[in-house]
Parts: C-alpha cells; sequence; structure tokens
C-alpha cells in the first residue's frame, strides 16, 4: 500500500475538503482526488462520502484513521532523528494567531526568524476568528481560550493589557470623561456582536452599553484605524495602541482589562525538531516583548 495515498487520505479527513487538502500538501485539488480514488481501489471500499460541504468519512475510513495516524508518528519519529533533520530546519509550519498579536507583535519577529533558516517556510494566519487546530488549519495555534479537549499540547502564552483609547482630536472636541457615567453620550467602536469569535472578545459588557456606534468590524486593526481618524472610543490592546501618539487612553485607572493568549499544537508532532524550535522562538518572542504586552502606566 502507497504510503502518500495514506498521506493524502490523512489530510483530507482532517480538513474535510479537496481544496483544504490540496494547499497543506502543496498540490493540485485534482491530485488529491486521484490519490483518494487510488488508496479507495487499494482498500476495496470507499473511505469518505461526497458531500456539498466536503468530504465525510465513511465507516471504512473512520477505521484506517487511528491505523494511519500511527503510521505518521512513527514516521516522524523517525524523520526527526535522521542525520538530515539535524543540519537545519526545513519544511513548512503554519502559525494561527489572532489578526492583532500575528501582525503587530508576531510578524517582524516571524519573518526575521525565517531569514536564518531559508529551508524554513512559515505561514502566518493571522485572521479575525479561530484558526482550528482540530481540522489542521494551522500547526501551531495562538488563541484567546485555552482548548478544552484533546491530543494537544498546550501552554499559557503570556497575558497581555486593553484599555479604552480615543484620539486627542476626539478628546479634545467632547465633553471630558472621568468617571464611567461620563460615557453616556459617546460614540463607540467595536466588534460586531453576532460575529464575535471569543466571548473573551465582549469588552464593553463589563464597562459600558454604548449608546450608538460609529463603526462595528471583525477587525481590530480596522477599529484602530477608526480611533486613530478620531471616529469615537474603543478598547484596543495596548501592544496595538500604547505606542500610537495620535491616542490617549481614557479613564486609565478604571477602564482596564486583561486577556490570555494560550498556544497549542498536536501532541503527536511535538517531537519534530522544527515543531520545537518554533514553539520555543514564540515563547522566546513573547517574553522579549513583554513590556508591550503588558506595558506599566502611572
Amino acid at each position: 500500500m502507497d504510503w502518500d495515498n495514506l498521506r493524502y487520505f490523512l489530510e483530507l479527513a482532517r480538513s474535510g475538503t479537496l481544496m483544504s487538502a490540496a494547499r497543506r500538501l502543496e498540490v493540485d485539488h485534482t491530485t488529491v482526488a486521484r490519490r483518494i480514488q487510488a488508496l479507495e481501489k487499494e482498500v476495496g471500499a470507499p473511505l469518505f462520502s461526497r458531500e456539498s460541504g466536503g468530504h465525510r468519512l465513511t465507516e471504512a475510513g473512520r477505521k484506517l484513521q487511528p491505523q494511519v495516524e500511527a503510521m505518521e508518528s512513527a514516521f516522524q519519529a523517525v524523520e526527526s532523528t535522521a542525520p538530515a533533520s539535524q543540519e537545519g530546519l526545513s519544511g513548512l509550519i503554519r502559525i494561527g494567531a489572532t489578526e492583532g498579536f500575528g501582525t503587530v507583535v508576531l510578524a517582524p519577529q516571524l519573518a526575521l526568524f525565517a531569514q536564518q533558516h531559508p529551508k524554513l517556510t512559515i505561514d502566518l494566519l493571522a485572521m479575525p476568528r479561530l484558526v482550528h487546530l482540530s481540522r489542521r488549519e494551522a500547526d501551531i495555534v495562538i488563541s484567546l481560550e485555552r482548548p478544552a479537549r484533546g491530543p494537544v499540547v498546550v501552554t499559557k502564552l503570556t497575558d497581555y493589557t486593553l484599555r479604552l483609547y480615543a484620539s486627542k482630536k476626539y478628546l479634545a472636541a467632547h465633553k471630558p470623561i472621568k468617571t464611567r457615567e461620563d460615557l453616556r453620550g459617546h460614540t463607540f467602536i467595536s466588534y460586531v456582536d453576532d460575529l464575535l469569535f471569543s466571548k473573551e472578545l465582549q469588552y464593553l459588557d463589563e464597562l459600558h452599553r454604548p449608546d450608538a456606534f460609529a463603526l462595528r468590524s471583525t477587525s481590530v486593526l480596522a477599529q484602530h484605524r477608526a480611533v486613530a481618524a478620531g471616529a469615537g472610543i474603543a478598547v484596543l490592546p495596548a501592544f496595538i495602541a500604547e505606542n500610537d501618539g495620535a491616542l490617549k487612553p481614557v479613564l486609565p485607572g478604571q477602564a482596564n482589562f486583561t486577556r490570555t493568549f494560550w498556544m497549542s499544537m498536536p501532541a503527536e508532532t511535538k517531537h519534530l525538531v522544527r515543531m520545537q524550535a518554533v514553539w520555543e522562538f514564540l515563547r522566546e518572542t513573547v517574553q522579549a516583548q513583554r513590556q508591550l504586552l503588558l506595558p506599566v502606566r502611572e
């Protein structure tokens, strides 16, 4: 039985669609389909049912998956101890993170890390939604909520601070804000409630329910730009807003929030050299930027 066919089977089982599996395998989706057809012929049974939303494992596919995963783990263990693996980091590693953290904190550092390891390809998914480790959308995921279950390695990466911010222009043009009651009548910028990907983003419920919104967006970077333009007030991560000279914290002693980033990866890949190296690099990167993530303000 062809191991490559089994490898394609695993990617499709995890991603659920030919296009997603093809992206992960860096091939055309027709290649994935052809490999699956060849494997089903070898096995003598259909492994997937084709549905409108993608491919779902049949009973035969569900029975086959854990056996192929065991083969994959054995292969990866051999690969990680091979002499070639000690010569330098190589291969693809995909990192999923929230949009703001991935863009502002991780992207510059990961680009420098990749320059030091030219055989290593890093995909950074900095997105305003949850990146799913269980669906193999990424190899390492940094999320706002701790993964509840599954065969994953999880660590608390860091806490970070958020504050209420407005532009100096906005504050000069509106009545002073000295207490929470003074927030009444002010215009806010926030997330789109029904598109929140984490309950951890519900900051305003803890502070003040706005009367009006100038803008609601799924993007924290869009919110930041709207605040900087003087359109209203918003809760923003300090690592995005604190160094923006156009902004000032509002109610700095009262409107402070703390959230946590969790980092996780599949337990079956934790022994891979590139996974260990990138995992440790992310930890070191965050530690080095602690002042940016948790700034101290008098």
